[in-house]
Parts: structure tokens; sequence; C-alpha cells
């Protein structure tokens, strides 16, 4: 479990535990601020033993909780875990000389009472009011907390009730067996939405080589993933987010599109409170980039218009390059074969600040389109590499390879800062984003658009090099995200 938990949670995150224990789990993940409430007195008494004064532990019962009672009963505790690690750790000081504690609630951030996660792992099943749980940690949500709950599978009660006769597992008190259906509507009628939900540990026991194929593999894949003894859920808080204007920078990457990039920006509404856009131009053959010095030079509108040249190669190097230019509050990934209407740019800005979701992913594949458009090969294609994404994100993608997408520019550095765990693998800059959006845990939504014919040019995909180039990228993601 702990690795799967540092799997969903950085480092440096601020998580609250209920159900703590003895405070191991919560240690692993090394939170910058981190939390642990378990209504067992005694257990509680060694969490803070091993662990105080890092983490912070307070003897509560979810059942009652608040925000109030457990930043005053975090504060009381204070003193006597500071004394505590001057009895065990420096009692060859002068406990004068050691500075006075900060209270955990001014740690926190004063009146700031939320977290970035909240795990409920093994819990669900000892609570006498899940509803009202749920319902209570609501105040500990900011917009981007994720909540985090395991439980066992219920096709799995009667052989641990049998190794509890055969005392290979301590007794348990009653427990409620949920289904994963069970949880999800609890989860939904508490107000939250859920991102993703999963299985894991097909086999618990350690069998050199077994356990290794079991959990990392078959766990993961229909039907087996039904048969895991571990079902999870991972969800946010839908609250009530007031219609906002954030300023919007649009990154239109162009190679030998000459022709589309006067359209590209007169044909642009008003996004947001502010618009900047953005060319990146990359080692055209045609006149590219001296029509985008004249656009950019001759505009006298609304927007800021800026115009770069790539140092790197491919259109994920053009992405990254305007990105890391970008000042906008929310980020656009504009093709400029406006085989998507730039008009349709709207649609994507109103979901985005109403929170629907937090990664808008255009979708081709609602709409009818011509065979101009998407010849049946690459419509074949699409639907394809849309089935294995959303097997391998646990999350339905309609349309991978559509190449409009829209995200915070403060869920983009996260991604970018992460990027080292899936490596510089993609040349396309669209599932890179994608791929960090998963590990994120962003809520990823798609938004239909209707697919437009060239007007100008040709082409600059290679369908079977980079078809391949896919399947490649598809197998490496699936150790990262899927497999791991």
């Amino acid at each position: 479990m702990e690795r799967f938990h540092r799997f969903i949670i950085p480092v440096g995150s601020q998580v609250l535990q209920i159900g703590c224990g003895t405070g191991n789990l919560l240690a692993a993940l090394q939170p910058s601020f981190g939390v642990g409430i378990d209504f067992a007195p005694a257990v509680i008494e060694i969490a803070r033993q091993k662990y105080s004064p890092r983490l912070h532990f307070v003897c509560l019962d979810a059942e009652v909780l608040t925000p109030g009672l457990l930043f005053s009963e975090l504060d009381k505790t204070c003193d006597r875990g500071l004394e505590s690690a001057v009895n065990n750790h420096h009692s060859n000081l002068d406990p004068d000389l050691i500075p006075a504690a900060q209270p955990p609630s001014q740690a926190k951030g004063g009146d700031d009472t939320s977290f970035d996660f909240i795990i409920l792992s093994g819990v669900l099943g000892y609570l006498s009011d899940i509803q009202s749980v749920l319902t209570r940690l609501q105040p500990f949500c900011h917009p981007r907390t994720r909540i985090v709950l395991t439980f066992h599978n219920f096709l799995w009660e009667p052989l641990l009730t049998a190794a509890e006769w055969v005392g290979q597992r301590r007794p348990q008190p009653p427990q409620n067996w949920l289904s994963k259906m069970d949880v999800v509507n609890l989860v939904s009628i508490t107000g939250y939405s859920v991102i993703k939900t999963g299985a894991r540990f097909l086999m618990p026991k350690p069998i050199p080589l077994l356990s290794g194929i079991c959990n990392r593999y078959l766990c993961a894949i229909t039907p087996f993933s039904h048969l895991s003894l571990t079902n999870y859920v991972i969800a946010r808080l839908v609250s009530p987010i007031p219609h906002i204007q954030p300023t919007c920078s649009v990154i239109i990457p162009a190679r030998n599109e000459m022709g589309n990039i006067a359209g590209a920006l007169s044909r642009l509404p008003q996004l947001g409170r502010q618009t900047e856009v953005i060319f990146v131009e990359g080692h055209s053959r045609d006149q590219t980039w001296d029509e985008i010095q004249r656009v950019a030079e001759e505009y006298h509108g609304l927007f800021t218009v800026k115009a770069l040249q790539q140092n790197g190669k491919g259109k994920g190097d053009a992405v990254r390059m305007g990105f890391a230019a970008a000042t906008g509050d929310v980020l656009m990934i504009l093709d400029a074969d406006l085989t998507v209407r730039p008009e349709d740019l709207s649609l994507f800005m109103e979901v985005i600040s109403r929170g629907t979701g937090e990664f808008i992913n255009g979708t081709r594949l609602v709409y009818p389109c011509s065979g101009e458009a998407m010849p049946w090969v690459n419509a074949l294609a699409n639907k394809f590499f849309s089935l294995v994404f959303s097997f391998l994100l646990d999350q339905p993608i309609k349309d991978t390879l559509c190449g409009t997408k829209v995200l915070w520019r403060r869920d983009y550095l996260r991604i970018a800062e992460g990027r080292y765990y899936f490596g510089d693998f993609d040349p396309f800059g669209d599932f890179d984003l994608l791929f960090g959006a998963a590990k994120l845990n962003l809520h990823i939504v798609d938004v239909p658009v209707r697919y437009q014919p060239r007007f100008y040019g040709s082409s600059n995909i290679n369908h079977v090099r980079e078809g391949l180039q896919l399947l490649r990228m598809c197998l490496y993601a699936s150790q990262k995200i899927k497999f791991w």
C-alpha cells in the first residue's frame, strides 16, 4: 500500500490520513505537512513516539471531525510532542535552549484548513456512517484536493474470514463489505466527482516471480482486476466555483503553414480577461516564418502576439517552447492547419474556467466529418489509440490524437516538474501532457469539435512512421502509468 500511495502522492504534499494507525503510511509519503487521525489512543501514542514532531497525530473519531476540532487538538498536542522529542532525542540538551514549536495551525497557514490529499486507506469498512464522514471532509478540500480511498474487494470476504479462523489474520470486528460501485455512489452523492477507479494486489502473499506478475500486470487487466484484493477510488470535490475570467495563452505550432497564419489570428476569439498568442515556427520549407513575422508586426488588435522560432525539432519541442514563454493562467494548443476552428477555443475556455475539468482534451470523433478531413484509415487509428489510452490512463479518452488541449498553467508546471518520471519520450507533445495529467490525477474531460478539411498545404504527418512511434510510446508509458 505504501508503494501505491507513493505513486499517487508527490513528496512534499500536504496530507491528511483518516485511520492512520501507527503512522507508517503517512511517514512513507514524506509530506511537507502531515496529519493522521485515529480513534484508538494506544495506536496514536505509538505513532507520536515514532514520528513526532515531524508528523502530527490526533486521537479523534472521523465521524465527529471538523476543522476547528482537528486544529484545536493539534495545537494542544504541540507542546506534548515537543516535550517527548526533547526527552527521547535530546536528553543531553537544556530544554530552555530549544526553540518553541510552531503550533500546527500556524504551520499549516493560518486559516487554511485544506490539504492536497486526504487518504482513507482500509477504513471504510469500519465506519458506521460513511456518507457523513465524506461530507465532513469537504472543508478540508481545496479545488485541487484529491481524495484517495482504498478498500477490500467484497469477493475476498470468505477467504479473509477463513484466514481469521486458521490464525493467518487477526480477528476483525464486523465490517462494511463494499463493492466499487457502492463506493463510487457514496462519493458521488456526497458532492465529489470520481476521477479514477482501479484495483491492485491480486496475490498479497509474496511468492517469488508469481507475485510480481500478478500484482504488477494481471491485476491491471480485466477480468483479473475484478479479483484483486484492494479496490481504489480517486475523487475530487465538486465545489461551486465562481465563473472567473483568467488570462489565456494560445500556442500555435506552425510548420509549412504560411497560408493559415493570418486566419489563425483573425478568427481567434477573445479568450478570458486577456489573450496572448504565441506562434512557434519549426523549420518550414515555405515562407511560414516570414508570414508569422509580418502578421505579428502588422497586428494592432486586442491580443498580445509573440513570434518564436524553434531550435529543436518536432511539435513536442514547439509546444514546450511556447509554454515556457507563455504568461497566461490558461494554456491552449491550436494546430496551425486550422482543422480545429479557432472559434471553437471559446468552448474550451468555458469548460476550464467553470471548473468542470482540469485538463480539457478536444475530440473530433463525436460530430460527423468528411472523408477529406479524416480518411477512414485515420479514423480507425484514432479509435484504436482512444481505446489504448483509456485503458492505460484509467480514464475515458475519446480522441488522443486531437491537437487541441487546454490546461491551467499551474498544472503544466507540475507536469513539467514531474517530466523526469517519464523521460523525453514524446516528439508530438500531446502524450507528454496526457500522461502527465493522468499521473497527477487531473480531471480529464473531452470537448467535441467539428473537424474541418485543410484549406492550405498538406499534412506533415507520416502515418506509418508516426503510427509505429505511437505504439512504442504506448508500450513505454504502460510500464510507467499502468503496470508500475
